[in-house]
Formats: structure tokens, C-alpha cells, sequence
């Protein structure tokens, strides 16, 4: 598996539960991305689930997403404030990142506002999520977000999927030079990260490793959703898997 001081791949677990975190430290995972709103492609976490999250890890680096909604990235001042106030909150809570992204209406990266939000996170560790996977100039934005100070880029390269990402990818690692991390996400699982990393030489990499976890209420009434009729069950989630985490740690033979 992978050394937990960083050396060789390092697995960042996307975690929608206190439990998953435990999940994806008990996998190996080095760090995890803490989110709600899975299905609008997280969202930030409550209080409570950071600081118990907090409670019950020891070793995990834990990153948290602050983004206030779903849909596009484009900010309004009330949703600014709303997530300055979301970084000092993960700030009090003693958590090592913060991670986010934020565009103009004209789809280039907001470098201001990234900059004002990454200042009200220092000294925390910044990700700019996959906001970067709709920017319209990604090498510009890729230069902004090295001059703000992120420490990391989490994307599929502008792919559906960081597979069919795997040669922009692999141009955005060289163009970044070890000057930012450049992490592959999207789709990354045990039977593909291999050839991922053989082919953009990333080292960083982002992944779900879920499974779906069963609900154990003996009563059902099925015909009452909860919220969005997309959902095919709601006596079903997904919680990570540290079986699957172990499997993504293990270095290629």
C-alpha cells in the first residue's frame, strides 16, 4: 500500500459520510474531499459532520468542499458570503483543505474571487475542484490558480470521465511542472487507475470507492419519496468502501 507520509500514489477518498471516512482510513486512503449533495456533485458538509468526522480519524487528512449549491459556478455575492463563512467554520474545526472553484459569467476562472476565498483559507491546503473541467481557457486558468496558491487541481480533463481525460491530463501535468499537483478524478477505479497513472504521470488521485449500503429498517412504505424522483431507492445510499480504497492504494505491479 501506499506509505501514509506520501511516498508513491496517494489516494484522496470523495467521502459523503462521517463513515465513509472512516471507511477510506481504514482503506489507506491519505486524504478524503467531505461533502453533502452527492447527486449535485457535493455540496458543502454541516458542522456537525465535519467535527465528527474529525472525532473519529486519526491519521486522515480531511478536505472539505465549500460550495454552497448545485449547478454552475458562477457566485453571487449572498452565496460569497455564505461560503466565507463556510471556510471559517472548516478553519474552527481544525481540518487540513478546503476545496473549491468559482467562475466568471463568461467561463474563465474567477481568479479574484479564488483569491479572496483562498486568502480567508490560509494556511489551509486548497483544491480547485472540477469548476476547472468547464473554464473555457484551462492553461490560463491553470497559470491563475498557480499564482493564487492552490496546492492542487482536481479534474477529469475535461472529459466526461478521467479516462477519455487521460491526454489533456497528461499535458496538464507536464505544462504544471510540479508546481501544482494535478489530480485525475472522475471514474478513477481499481481496474483503470494503473493505466491512468502510467499514462499522465499524475501521482495524486480522486475517487469515490462506494458501495451501495442497504437500509436496515425492517418497515417500508416505498411509495412516499423523500426528494427527487430520481433516486431509485430511498432504503438505499452508497458509503465508501475501504475494500475498494485498498485496491486503489496498491501500487502496480
Amino acid at each position: 500500500m501506499v506509505d501514509k507520509k506520501g511516498m508513491g500514489r496517494i489516494i484522496e477518498i470523495c467521502a459523503n459520510s462521517v463513515q465513509s471516512c472512516i471507511e477510506a482510513e481504514a482503506g489507506g486512503a491519505k486524504r478524503v474531499e467531505l461533502c453533502a449533495g452527492i447527486p449535485e456533485g457535493g455540496t458543502t458538509p454541516s458542522y456537525g459532520e465535519i467535527r465528527t468526522a474529525r472525532l473519529f480519524t486519526s491519521t486522515l487528512d480531511i478536505h472539505v468542499i465549500i460550495r454552497p449549491r448545485g449547478g454552475d459556478f458562477l457566485y453571487t455575492p449572498v452565496e460569497i458570503r455564505s461560503m466565507l463563512y463556510d471556510i471559517e467554520m472548516a478553519k474552527q474545526l481544525g481540518v487540513q483543505g478546503v476545496v473549491f472553484g468559482c467562475l466568471t459569467k463568461d467561463g474563465d476562472m474567477d481568479a479574484a474571487l479564488m483569491k479572496q476565498l483562498a486568502e480567508a483559507a490560509a494556511p489551509l491546503s486548497i483544491t480547485c475542484h472540477r469548476a476547472f473541467d468547464v473554464c473555457r481557457a484551462p492553461f490560463t486558468a491553470l497559470e491563475q490558480l498557480i499564482d493564487i496558491g492552490c496546492r492542487r487541481v482536481l479534474t477529469s480533463g475535461q472529459q466526461p470521465d478521467a479516462v477519455q481525460g487521460i491526454p489533456f491530463i497528461a499535458e496538464l501535468v507536464r505544462r504544471a511542472a510540479g508546481r501544482i499537483i494535478i489530480m485525475p478524478g472522475c471514474g478513477v477505479r481499481e481496474d483503470n487507475i494503473a493505466r491512468i497513472e502510467a499514462e499522465t504521470k499524475a501521482t495524486e488521485f480522486h475517487a469515490s470507492a462506494r458501495s451501495v449500503l442497504h437500509s436496515r429498517m425492517a418497515y417500508r412504505n416505498e411509495n412516499v419519496p423523500m426528494g427527487s424522483l430520481a433516486v431509485a431507492s430511498e432504503f438505499e445510499t452508497v458509503q465508501t468502501d475501504r475494500r475498494k480504497v485498498a485496491a486503489l492504494t496498491l501500487s502496480p505491479e
